[in-house]
């Protein structure tokens, strides 16, 4: 990100007690917006560990020390939940997980200037210092990238470094919000806006952790025990506070979950398992997983995955309807992988009414529409110049 606030902003300030981050908040209440960022560590544990937090106003910038002992985080916690002041932050994914955690609540109202670029035709996922260039000409100062936030003190370069994550996207929000307010396009952004409000999309469900692995198997056993050692795999990971491949990398999870071990002797045999955790206590808790998996009914077994209406997508049809999303993106300056994903399209080639967001929403108005209609042969695609037509049958 940025790395050096802006010019016409006032020097940084470092907060380190409850009453500076109480006045400090209390006059960001008044703003308009505000501008929010974090650093954080999370390479060696499951929880990102919140080292800073970076707040900036219209005419002020602080960096807060979140590791400052005797720190009371409640006034930020109340400023996130203000609903009259938007929380602006640039792929915000990592930073409302933490206040998820924090605060078990999504900073609201809020607005994510990664989205909002994608929206406007800035490609996918766009990086914040080619926005920063492309919207304000502001400059990048990669200098403090890599830094450990967490150790003590803070550097004044640091402190510096971290304000100009806030300042400069105080730039990049007003003139993404006026281009999209231009053309229409600011409730496109409201409906991307309701994933990232959703506390679910921060909550991690043991029970699901198993599809993140996409096992492409029909054994429901297989599955079934895949599920339970996932499971047991999360939950011990975040009780222990570490990394899941810390644990269990994926691939031992899979061959786990494909042999079934029952003794230390055999787990110890799966490739990435030492025998030093094959015969200690988390052990245990692993055999106890997989023997309630084996125990299960074939009815409480994970289903096997859908065979999608039809066989596999003509190829040819595929390649039409990519050449269609090209072909919309284009005219609309809206980023592909925003408007529809490689799944998308091999469904619409292969279903009739399948459920995907590019029949949804905006998504539809702007792409499905039409893609239904070349697929029901309504349309048809043309050349004019250099750029593709719609040509009605």
């Amino acid at each position: 990100m940025v790395r050096s606030p802006r010019p016409d902003f006032p020097p940084p300030s470092l907060i380190a007690t409850t009453e500076a981050l109480a006045a400090l908040c209390e006059r960001l209440r008044g703003e308009r917006f505000v501008t929010v960022d974090t650093e954080f560590m999370r390479e060696r544990t499951y929880w990102p560990e919140l080292c800073v937090v970076q707040l900036a106003g219209a005419s002020e910038v602080a960096v807060v020390d979140a590791e400052a002992p005797g720190l009371d985080l409640a006034p930020l916690g109340a400023l996130l939940a203000d609903p009259a002041v938007l929380k602006v932050f640039h792929a915000a994914r990592q930073d409302i997980e933490i206040f998820v955690l924090k605060f078990d609540a999504v900073p609201t109202p809020l607005f994510d200037t990664q989205v909002a670029a994608m929206v406007a035709g800035f490609g996918d996922q766009v990086g914040y210092d080619a926005l920063v260039a492309a919207l304000t000409g502001g400059q990048i100062d990669k200098a403090h990238r890599f830094s450990d936030w967490s150790a003590r003190p803070l550097s004044a370069a640091q402190v510096e470094y971290a304000a100009g994550d806030v300042t400069h996207l105080r730039g990049v929000y007003e003139r993404l919000s006026e281009r999209l307010q231009r053309e229409g396009r600011l409730e496109w952004v409201t409906e991307e806006m309701a994933i990232l409000a959703d506390p679910a999309t921060y909550r991690p469900n043991p029970e699901t952790a198993w599809e993140r692995l996409r096992a492409r198997s029909n054994n429901r056993r297989f599955l079934g025990v895949l599920r339970a050692v996932a499971a047991w795999r999360e939950t011990e990971a975040q009780r222990l506070n570490i990394p899941r491949p810390r644990l269990l990398k994926d691939e031992s999870l899979l061959e786990i979950a494909a042999t079934a071990p029952q003794t230390a002797d055999a787990l110890a045999r799966v490739r990435g398992v030492g025998r030093g955790f094959a015969e200690g206590r988390a052990a245990a808790g692993l055999f106890a997983a997989i023997a309630g998996a084996q125990a299960l009914p074939d009815s409480a077994l994970p289903p096997a995955p859908a065979v999608r209406e039809g066989s596999k997508p003509s190829a040819a049809l595929v390649a039409l309807l990519k050449v269609l999303l090209a072909a919309k993106c284009e005219e609309h300056a809206v980023a592909p992988k925003l408007l529809a994903s490689s799944e998308d399209i091999d469904r619409l080639a292969s279903e009739e009414a399948p459920d995907i967001q590019a029949l949804r929403g905006w998504r539809h108005t702007v792409f499905g529409a039409d893609a239904q209609a070349l697929k029901a042969g309504r349309i048809a695609l043309g050349v004019a110049g250099r750029r593709i037509r719609l040509l009605p049958v």
